[in-house]
């Protein structure tokens, strides 16, 4: 008796998210339909020139700005953006310096000094214990 494996598919929200693109920016067809992990695989390893463009100038979701800014996804909704921004937007906030952007940029120094600070701790005592 043999087992036939089952294609194994997403919603179309799951692999937006999974190739960091707005759904809603998605071509209709894709945002209809099932993504397959060969499908999948294939946009990721030659990406269509739809997904190309989107993922050079948005509209970008959530964490693909904050990564951009440098910011976490918290620090966008504290900073008044809840709506995905294009990169000339993003480009723009980047001249422009508002005070929240300056103060959620030097949030997450503190935090990423911080994680490399325990990182760096717990490393050092899994070396004593060894």
């Amino acid at each position: 008796m043999t087992q036939h494996q089952s294609t194994q598919t997403m919603k179309p929200a799951t692999a937006a998210k999974k190739l960091g693109v707005y759904l809603d920016a998605t071509p209709a067809e894709f945002q209809e339909g099932v993504v397959s992990r060969a499908e999948l695989n294939a946009l990721q390893t030659d990406p269509p020139q739809w997904l190309r463009d989107l993922r050079r100038d948005g509209p970008h979701p959530r964490p693909v700005v904050a990564a951009k800014l440098g910011v976490s996804i918290s620090g966008l909704a504290r900073g008044g953006v809840t709506e995905p921004l294009t990169t000339e937007q993003i480009e723009a906030l980047k001249q422009e310096r508002p005070e929240w952007l300056e103060r959620e940029r030097a949030t997450q120094a503190e935090v990423r000094k911080e994680t490399a600070r325990l990182k760096k701790r717990d490393a050092e005592r899994a070396e004593q214990d060894d």
